[in-house]
């Protein structure tokens, strides 16, 4: 495991990086594929504007979020704050932000978010796989010691190789990874292909990642702590909770009678 993948002089192409770059370029590819069969009345030049304003404001919101509950650290270090390849980005705050942006664009053109929504949900937790891919290369997002036989021990160079040394760890990366996946297959798979309402695949997603989260939290070394408190896991449950009543008070996974499409 190394975070460098390459490096020539100055240049280096870290795992971290390239594995954002790969999530970015399949998930468009799945969300352009979904807009079209859905018949969701933007161009590819919108659907590309779409993704880069989600993008940023997805990566600025995760930032700002794992920043928030590090400020010990950040504030005399600040300059580390716009360091993303060192890691640190909160998949919740990349909720937030990103959805805002999304949301902003998808008003300007007219388009009803929630059918977006389920077309890019998919592609969303497939890119959070891809991340996690990075994630592990980087020796970030850790897990705690363990002595299960599938331990690993990460080189002393990285943050949980620094912060156990020689110490076999939960490999919490690929939890989450295998986690992911499978949830992408099950959305893509079997609920695309499902007459609903629109919201019942981004509803779906946000419940299943929120509870394969909770779970993964447990194991995790390097949490974001609100006092004795893990923030991912009260944030994760009370996002599936809500989300999930929300999914069975509206009957999402009813056949709609007339399809929402593209507002005037």
């Amino acid at each position: 495991m190394h975070p460098i993948l390459f490096k020539y002089g100055p240049i280096e192409i870290r795992y971290y990086g390239l594995m954002y770059v790969i999530g970015i370029l399949f998930a468009s590819y799945l969300i352009k594929k979904e807009v079209k069969r859905k018949g969701i009345g933007l161009t590819e030049d919108d659907v590309m504007n779409f993704i880069i304003w989600t993008v940023v404001g997805g990566v600025i919101g995760a930032r700002l979020y794992y920043v928030a509950f590090n400020l010990g650290y950040y504030v005399p270090n600040p300059s580390e704050i716009p360091a993303i390849w060192h890691g640190g980005l909160a998949i919740h705050g990349g909720l937030i932000g990103g959805g805002a942006s999304a949301w902003f664009y998808l008003k300007k053109r007219g388009v009803y978010f929630w059918r977006m929504a389920d077309a890019v949900a998919p592609a969303i937790i497939l890119g959070q796989a891809f991340g996690r891919f990075g994630n592990f290369m980087n020796g970030d997002a850790h897990g705690r010691p363990t002595t299960m036989p599938w331990g690993m021990v990460f080189p002393p160079t990285s943050i949980a190789g620094s912060e156990f040394p020689n110490t076999p760890l939960h490999p919490t990366m690929l939890y989450e990874l295998a986690i992911n996946f499978s949830i992408f297959c099950f959305l893509w798979l079997v609920l695309r292909k499902k007459d609903h309402r629109d919201g019942y695949i981004f509803g779906m997603y946000i419940v299943l990642y929120s509870l394969g989260r909770f779970v993964v939290e447990h194991f995790r070394a390097d949490s974001l702590m609100l006092g004795p408190i893990r923030v991912a896991q009260l944030v994760s449950l009370s996002i599936a909770v809500a989300v999930g009543a929300l999914v069975i008070k509206k009957r999402l996974w009813e056949r709609p009678a007339v399809k929402a499409g593209k507002k005037g």
